[in-house]
């Protein structure tokens, strides 16, 4: 009997086979069927067709073509990148005044024009980053990051999106997508964790005060330093 599957259709791209690896155990694989991906007549859902023998070569072929679709195509990087991989887009912005957004028992609804500083964000498949940094100028790898002043962020600079719209993709071509996504969204509290500025009285003090003017350019004596570099965020150090 074949197996049904729930699988939905892409605009792009259709399901069109599967392979099912038969072995020992998960890592022992020793035989290969191939199947055709076929409507059921009856319900009209993805089902797998009857298999037949997948030789060496024929699986070679199939296992090299998912992979050359899967590398990272090639990309105009913009001044701001700061790294690639197959699995994040790393990039800063530089020091400006941005719209801020809050939604808070202690704001209510407010949003003002502030100044803010440096930063680096990263979007990964291990998530969504985001750091300042002290300086003005584009970041080096020994660069030193500092802590995010922002609410709505965790340690190692980890983002809790909630229901911010952000890209699907990670890739240069979504960056917009991903800043957009984070300075649009409103902040509703400070996460447990670290410290995230030196505010004498506290971050909502901080916030309230920059809410309201009274900081014409970002005050970098509130920024913490972390015991991590830009270095450390490309090569993936901050998970460990």
């Amino acid at each position: 009997m074949a197996e049904i599957l729930t699988v939905s259709r892409s605009h792009d791209v259709a399901l069109q086979g599967a392979i099912l690896l038969y072995g020992r155990s998960v890592a022992e694989f020793s035989y290969a069927t191939a199947h055709r991906i076929e409507p059921d007549a009856t319900t009209g859902r993805l089902t797998i067709g009857p298999g037949t023998p997948l030789n060496r070569l024929a699986l070679i072929q199939a296992v090299r073509q998912v992979a050359e679709a899967s590398l990272p195509k090639g990309e105009f990087l913009t001044p701001n990148v700061l790294s690639i991989s197959p699995t994040a887009v790393t990039w800063w912005c530089p020091a400006e005044h941005r719209r801020i957004f809050f939604h808070c028992k202690e704001f209510g609804e407010c949003s003002a024009v502030v100044p803010h500083p440096a930063l680096v964000f990263q979007a990964s498949h291990n998530g969504f980053r985001v750091f300042a940094l002290h300086g003005d100028d584009r970041p080096l790898p020994e660069t030193v990051l500092h802590e995010p002043p922002y609410f709505n962020t965790w340690d190692n600079g980890k983002i809790c999106i909630g229901s911010a719209h952000v890209p699907k993709q990670i890739d240069v071509a979504s960056i917009a997508g991903w800043e957009a996504g984070f300075f649009n969204s409103a902040f509703t509290h400070p996460n447990h964790g670290a410290q995230r500025v030196k505010y004498q009285r506290g971050p909502y003090a901080f916030w309230k005060d920059m809410l309201d003017g009274n900081y014409p350019d970002y005050p970098k004596q509130v920024l913490i330093p972390m015991k991590r570099t830009l270095a450390d965020l490309i090569a993936g150090k901050l998970e460990k």
